[in-house]
């Protein structure tokens, strides 16, 4: 069994417009095995389709430029790297700091018209977080890293970095999580 850590980012808008649809422009992620060893990390940049110009706002809370988009391949070509990067026919179980980032996933596979069926086996380690900390409410993941005195590496709101504090936090409670 492996666990895949996952965070992602996405188009977004400090005012979003009905016509304004969120699309993947980072995956970020995790490789963790059994034994709690960090098998590996991937990480990678999406063109985005619908609004190829990230917005201010976009760049101003991710640090991803225009640039990188620019420069990155699409979503169908990304994601079957990221499967493949994943091996998708050993067993698994994606985990990310909340739901959010399995729907974004299954909103860009809808667009593009790929299969879904990759991403049944997932938890969210946000939900699991405050029912093991006994907290009315699930809370944010630099709220979790606080709780636990842990400080928070890297940039917030990338991928690749927000991965690997949640991946901190997933080590921390290893054999709490129901998979």
């Amino acid at each position: 069994m492996k666990y895949i850590i996952v965070d992602l980012e996405a188009t977004c808008w400090e005012k979003k417009s009905p016509t304004d649809v969120n699309e993947i422009i980072e995956i970020g992620a995790v490789c963790v095995d059994e034994h709690k060893n960090i098998q590996s990390e991937f990480c990678a940049f999406i063109k985005p389709t619908l609004n190829p110009k990230l917005s201010e706002f976009c760049k101003s809370l991710t640090t991803i430029t225009q640039e990188n988009v620019d420069a990155a391949e699409t979503f169908d070509v990304t994601l079957q790297k990221f499967k493949n990067w994943v091996n998708t026919q050993d067993e698994y179980i994606l985990c990310s700091w909340g739901f959010y980032d399995k729907q974004q996933f299954e909103s860009d596979c809808r667009l593009h018209q790929l299969n879904t069926d990759w991403l049944k086996h997932h938890i969210s380690l946000k939900h699991q977080y405050a029912v093991i900390k006994n907290i009315k409410r699930p809370i944010g993941m630099m709220g979790a890293l606080k709780m636990e005195n842990m400080v928070a590496e890297g940039t917030h709101h990338r991928g690749i970095d927000d991965a690997r504090n949640i991946c901190r936090l997933f080590l921390t409670y290893f054999d709490n999580w129901k998979v």
